[in-house]
C-alpha cells in the first residue's frame, strides 16, 4: 500500500519509534561529569544510550562506542535495526553517531532481520587503514544453534561498515598442545551431560573434536589488540563450556592457524581481556542465561596462556552478582597508566531497550585488578 498522506504516515512510524528509542523520562539531556552505574545515560538526543555488549575504540582524542542496537519488547534481543556507535571526548558525554552496520531486508543475508548479532568489537588496522568489526552471529531462526563470528569492515570509523561473511572458526586445525593421543580419541557420545566423566571428556577435548571438521562453536566474543599489533579473537567454544583464543591474521580479516583452549570445561563467557604490568588478566562470568552471577578474573604471561583462574575480582555488597550485570569490555583510558574502566551489562529480557550500563573502576591493590561499587564517580578516582 502506497499513501503520502502525512497524518497515515504519522500513525505508522509512531510504532516504530517506540520501538527504537528509551528516553529517560522528565530527565532530560544534561552534560555528564561523572558516571552513575545502573542508571539511565542520555546521549546528545536525550535517548538512553542504546549500545550494549559493546565495545570501545580510541582514535586519536575521541572514544568510539559500539554496540548491540536493541529495541522493546520480547523480541527486542533480536537484530531488529543493527549495530550501533557513539563517540565521545570525554567518555560521560556520547553523541549518537547511528547504525553503523544495519540488518538486511535481503531473505539470503546472513545478517537479515530477526538474526541475532551481538558483542560488537572494533579494532583498527594499522598496515591496510581499515576499520575491522567481529561480532557473534546467530542465523535468524535458529536461536543459538550456528554459534558463528560475523566480520565486516569499513573505511571509515564510523561506517558504513560492509557485512563479509561469517563462519566457524578453525575448521581443520588442531589448538596448541593437543597431543597425538587427544587427536585420535574416539569419544563416548553417549556420556551423560554433567556428570564427572562427561566433565573429564569435555576437558580432554570431546566438544573440540566434535567440531575439527566444521569448526568451533563462537558465541560470546571480543578482540584484543596487544602491544605488539597482532590481533586476538577470544570466544566461548565448545557449548559455552571452553574459551578460545585464535591469532588472527595481519590484517585482522581471518584466523591463523595459532589458537588455544582455556580453562576447559570451566563454563565460560562475556570474556574481557586487559594487561598491565606484563600480565593479561580476563575478566569473564558463569553461564546463567540473562541472569547475573559471580564475575571471574583468570591471569597469564602469555596471551595464549597457560591461564591461571584467579576468583572473584569484584569485593563488598553486590560482588556475588557482579552489581546485577555481565562484563562486556575492559577499557585502558589513554594518558592514564595502569587506569581501567570495567564495563558491564544489566540486561533486561523482558524490555532489553532499558538495559542498563554498569562502568566501575578497576584499582591494582596488592598487584591484582579489584572492583568495587561506587554510586557516583568520576575520573579524578584514578589521581587518589
Amino acid at each position: 500500500m502506497q499513501t503520502n498522506h502525512p497524518i497515515v504516515l504519522l500513525l505508522i512510524m509512531l510504532p516504530l519509534m517506540g520501538t527504537s528509542c528509551f528516553r529517560g523520562g522528565e530527565n532530560e539531556y544534561k552534560r555528564y561529569n561523572h558516571f552513575q552505574p545502573g542508571k539511565v545515560w542520555l546521549d546528545n538526543d536525550s535517548i538512553h544510550i542504546n549500545a550494549h555488549g559493546g565495545g570501545i575504540l580510541v582514535r586519536g582524542d575521541t572514544y568510539y562506542w559500539f554496540g548491540e542496537h536493541k529495541t522493546a519488547g520480547r523480541h527486542g534481543n533480536r537484530a531488529l535495526v543493527g549495530i550501533g556507535c557513539y563517540s565521545s571526548k570525554d567518555l560521560y558525554n556520547w553523541t549518537n553517531e547511528g547504525i553503523v552496520l544495519a540488518v538486511s531486508q535481503d531473505t539470503a543475508s546472513e545478517i537479515i532481520q530477526g538474526c541475532l548479532m551481538e558483542r560488537p568489537k572494533v579494532v583498527f588496522n594499522e598496515s591496510t587503514g581499515k576499520y575491522v568489526m567481529w561480532f557473534h552471529l546467530e542465523l535468524k531462526g535458529q536461536e543459538y544453534t550456528a554459534a558463528r563470528t560475523g566480520l565486516a569492515v569499513s573505511d571509515h570509523v564510523t561506517g558504513p561498515y560492509t557485512y563479509i561473511r561469517s563462519f566457524r572458526p578453525n575448521a581443520g586445525t588442531w589448538p596448541m598442545g593437543f597431543t597425538e593421543a587427544q587427536k585420535n580419541r574416539i569419544d563416548n557420545t553417549s556420556l551423560e551431560w554433567w556428570t564427572e566423566p562427561w566433565e573429564l571428556a569435555v576437558v580432554d577435548g570431546s566438544l573440540a573434536r566434535r567440531d575439527f571438521n566444521a569448526g568451533q562453536m563462537s558465541r560470546d566474543m571480543t578482540v584484543y589488540v596487544d602491544d605488539d599489533g597482532k590481533a586476538y579473537h577470544v570466544h566461548a567454544s565448545e557449548e559455552n563450556l571452553t574459551l578460545h583464543i585464535s591469532l588472527l591474521t595481519e590484517d585482522y580479516l581471518d584466523f591463523e592457524e595459532t589458537w588455544t583452549r582455556v580453562l576447559p570445561a570451566g563454563h565460560n563467557e562475556a570474556p574481557a581481556i586487559f594487561k598491565t604490568d606484563g600480565k593479561y588478566y580476563m575478566i569473564t562470568s558463569g553461564c546463567t542465561g540473562w541472569a547475573p552471577n559471580a564475575a571471574r578474573l583468570s591471569v597469564a604471561d602469555q596471551l595464549l596462556g597457560p591461564w591461571e583462574y584467579l576468583g572473584n575480582p569484584c569485593v563488598g555488597e553486590g560482588a556475588d552478582l557482579t552489581f546485577d550485570s555481565q562484563s562486556t569490555f575492559v577499557l585502558p583510558v589513554p594518558g592514564k597508566k595502569d587506569t581501567f574502566i570495567f564495563m558491564a551489562d544489566r540486561w533486561k529480557p523482558t524490555n532489553p531497550i532499558n538495559g542498563r550500563y554498569v562502568w566501575l573502576p578497576i584499582r591494582l591493590e596488592t598487584g591484582q585488578p579489584v572492583i568495587a561499587w561506587h554510586d557516583a564517580w568520576d575520573l579524578s578516582i584514578f589521581d587518589q
